[in-house]
């Protein structure tokens, strides 16, 4: 019992600590998709921006429009990372779910079989105490016919032995 009731903890602890991680990651991926709605804001801004002579982008602005570009690219290959380590949290917590589920099914088949066996066995007692019941009702009454035979014979032998003494007496 002890044992089941340890067990029971530890899933507990380890789920508690899984929706950790996975609520962290989610939080970081969050983080990650505000530093990019930004940059591509920072990139948006930057295309616009003309340093140049009659208004026209220098080399510099373009560069620098591709860094902001670089960046979200970047940025983006690590929202996908985070992504795929969410999804494997997300595939864990699933298969544990399925685990537990599986473990679930098992324990409530075991626990029919028990009852299926145990009402088995309810039904074979009631079938034998139906039994005895008949035949103790059927050697009581036995039993007391008995007692009335023994009954009579002793009334009868009481009765010839106590005629006899009478006659005794009397002669």
């Amino acid at each position: 019992m002890l044992f089941v009731c340890l067990l029971c903890v530890t899933f507990a602890v380890q789920a508690q600590v899984d929706t950790n991680s996975y609520q962290t990651q989610r939080f970081k991926i969050n983080e990650l998709l505000k530093e990019r709605s930004a940059r591509f804001g920072q990139y948006d801004q930057s295309l616009n921006q003309r340093t140049g002579i009659f208004g026209f982008q220098t080399k510099k602005d373009i560069k620098n429009s591709n860094e902001i570009l670089r960046q979200i690219v970047l940025n983006d290959n690590n929202i996908f990372k985070e992504l795929k380590v969410l999804l494997e949290y997300k595939d864990l917590q699933v298969q544990q779910v399925q685990s537990n589920a599986q473990a679930s099914n098992e324990r409530i088949s075991a626990y029919m079989a028990a009852i299926k066996k145990l009402q088995d066995q309810n039904e074979i007692l009631r079938k034998q105490l139906s039994e005895q019941e008949k035949e103790s009702g059927n050697t009581s009454f036995y039993v007391i016919l008995l007692m009335a035979a023994l009954l009579v014979t002793a009334s009868y032998i009481i009765y010839t032995k106590s005629a006899m003494i009478k006659k005794i007496r009397n002669v």
